[in-house]
């Protein structure tokens, strides 16, 4: 009797913390899907000009605000890529503990050289902004804002391709776990595919100029979705170490009769 009502009350309690993990995993993938955009298309790719230094550096110091709100979009998208790896180690680990935590440290890893290539953005707002700009010439200047954003797309590739093995590595589990529908598994991993493909596109061949990732992204969009469900309405398996609590009550019993 004890056993069983322990039992009872732990799984409304465990429950109840799984959508909460949850929710927070979906809320963090959402601010990263909204700030994410907005960093690299409302403030990078506005600003920074391909193949013209000059034009990129009078745009950033005309928009100075823009492009230091860039840095701190990305900023906050690094911090949350380590909310969700907590989230996600937490809500996968019955599923495959072992692969579970190597697919969080992949993200954290992500994240944390993505947050290092941000470096060179900020070394690009300082340099245009501070009184040793004024001691260096034009060229100097425009060459060092140069090198620096081609070291940030540089090292953003490199997380990308970190990025893309932690896709497929989520993807794996989100198949084997009965809290998510396989077709789910199956799109996170084409996801990580494409952010793979297009990571060693760009290391292996001169020009690289192919877009994969932006055909393979359904996944990483309807993860956000099903979070948000398995928030609401809770898991519908019982993959949880709940199931081995229950035991040890059926044994007592049969050994009782």
């Amino acid at each position: 009797m004890t056993n069983r009502s322990i039992t009872g009350a732990t799984r409304p309690a465990a429950d109840h913390s799984q959508r909460k993990v949850a929710l927070a995993t979906a809320f963090s993938l959402l601010f990263i899907a909204l700030l994410a955009p907005f960093a690299q298309f409302g403030a990078m790719q506005t600003l920074i000009v391909p193949a013209d230094a000059a034009a990129t550096a009078t745009n950033i110091l005309a928009s100075a605000g823009l492009f230091r709100a860039g840095i701190a979009a990305f900023l906050i998208v690094a911090i949350l890529d380590v909310v969700v790896a907590w989230g996600l180690y937490v809500l996968l680990r019955p599923a495959n503990e072992s692969l579970a935590l190597l697919v969080a440290w992949l993200r954290v890893v992500y994240a944390a050289v993505f947050a290092y290539a941000l470096v060179n953005l900020l070394d690009v707002a300082q340099l245009l902004q501070s009184a040793s700009a004024t001691t260096m010439s034009p060229a100097q200047i425009q060459a060092q804002v140069a090198s620096s954003i081609a070291s940030f797309g540089n090292g953003w590739d490199l997380a990308l391709a970190i990025f893309g093995l932690h896709l497929v590595g989520l993807g794996a589990l989100l198949f084997k776990s009965a809290a998510f529908p396989k077709f789910l598994g199956v799109l996170v991993i084409l996801a990580g595919a494409g952010y793979l493909a297009d990571s060693f596109g760009t290391i292996l061949v001169a020009d690289y100029s192919l877009t994969i990732s932006v055909f393979t992204f359904v996944g990483e969009a309807l993860l956000i979705v099903w979070l948000f469900k398995l928030a609401i309405k809770g898991s519908r398996s019982s993959e949880s170490p709940q199931t081995v609590v229950g035991a040890p009550v059926r044994a007592s019993e049969a050994a009782a009769s």
